[in-house]
C-alpha cells in the first residue's frame, strides 16, 4: 500500500477531470476521469449530494488505475461498491439517501444540484486519504429557457419557454396525485424546443387537497390557456404524465383546431387525454 501513496516528485498530483467542466444539464452525461495516480493504484471514488431538504445522497465505487496512472470511468469497470462493471455514470445514478425511502426531487429548478466527487486512496470500506476532489453541477434549465408562473383563472402552473420567439410545440406535464407542482421535467423539456406547462391539479396553493372528484373543466381551462399563448402552436398539444398506470408511450399528441373550438370538442379532447390509463375516473 505504501508504494501507491509515496509521493513521486516527477508525477503530477491526482486530479479529477470532468467533461463538460463545471456542470451540465441534469439529463446530459458527464465524463469522469482521474489523472496523476500511481500505476495500478487502487482507489475509491465517492459522490455526495445534499438535496434541498438537507438529506444526503451517496455512492462509491472501487477502481484500479491503469499502467499510466490514469482512470477513465468510460473505459474502466468498477470492482465493487454501490455498483460494479462498466458504468460511466454510476456515481450519479447509484446514489442512495441516508434517510429510508427518501426520494431525490428537485423543487427549485432555477438552482442546480451540486455533486461533490472525491478520490480516496485504497479500497478501505471507510475510505482512505483523500487524493483529489471536484464539484459538478447538475442544472435543470438550459441557457435562455424562460420560466413563467401561471395564475390564470383557476389554473395553477408554470410555463417554460425555449429561447426564441416560436411558436413551439406545446406539452402539458402532469405528475401523480399529491405531487403538487413539480417543474424539473418541464424545465428540461423546454431546453429541447418545447413549450411545456407544468400543471398542478391538487395539493398546491388553493387547489383541492384530495382528488375525490376530478373536474375536467380545470384541465380544459389549462389546455385553452396553453393553446392561446402566442408562442405555442395551436395545431397540436401533448401531455407528459407520470400518473398511476400510465402507458409506455406516455407522451401523446392530440389534434386541436383552435382555442375557439366548441366546448364539446374541447371536452372530448381533455377526456381522451385524461382517461388513457392516467387518471382514474369515478
Amino acid at each position: 500500500m505504501h508504494a501507491f501513496t509515496t509521493q513521486n516528485p516527477n508525477r503530477m498530483a491526482p486530479t479529477v477531470i470532468l467533461e463538460p467542466a463545471g456542470g451540465c444539464l441534469c439529463d446530459q452525461p458527464v465524463h469522469i476521469a482521474v489523472r496523476g495516480l500511481a500505476p495500478e493504484q487502487p482507489v475509491t471514488l465517492r459522490s455526495v449530494l445534499r438535496d434541498e431538504k438537507g438529506a444526503l445522497f451517496r455512492a462509491h465505487a472501487r477502481y484500479r488505475a491503469d499502467s499510466h496512472g490514469e482512470l477513465d470511468l468510460a473505459r474502466t469497470p468498477a470492482l465493487g461498491g454501490s455498483f460494479s462493471g462498466l458504468e460511466p455514470m454510476g456515481l450519479l445514478w447509484a446514489m442512495e439517501p441516508d434517510r429510508p425511502f427518501w426520494r431525490l426531487i428537485k423543487r427549485d429548478v432555477q438552482t442546480p444540484f451540486v455533486v461533490e466527487l472525491e478520490v480516496l486512496d485504497g479500497h478501505e470500506p471507510d475510505g482512505g486519504q483523500r487524493l483529489a476532489r471536484a464539484v459538478h453541477e447538475r442544472h435543470f434549465m438550459a441557457p435562455g429557457v424562460r420560466r413563467v408562473p401561471v395564475r390564470e383563472g383557476r389554473v395553477r402552473a408554470t410555463l417554460f419557454l425555449p429561447p426564441g420567439t416560436g411558436p413551439f410545440p406545446g406539452i402539458i406535464d402532469l405528475f401523480g396525485i399529491g405531487s403538487g407542482l413539480l417543474e424539473y421535467r418541464a424545465s428540461l423539456l423546454a431546453g429541447k424546443g418545447f413549450a411545456v406547462m407544468a400543471l398542478a391539479y391538487n395539493n398546491y396553493e388553493d387547489l383541492p387537497k384530495d382528488m375525490d372528484i376530478i373536474h375536467l373543466e380545470y384541465f380544459e381551462e389549462a389546455v385553452t390557456y396553453l393553446l392561446s399563448h402566442p408562442q405555442v402552436r395551436t395545431t397540436t398539444t401533448g401531455r407528459a404524465s407520470s400518473m398511476p398506470e400510465r402507458p409506455p408511450n406516455a407522451c401523446r399528441r392530440t389534434g386541436r383546431r383552435s382555442p375557439r373550438s366548441s366546448a364539446t370538442q374541447r371536452q372530448a379532447t381533455i377526456l381522451s387525454l385524461l382517461t388513457s390509463h392516467c387518471v382514474r375516473l369515478p
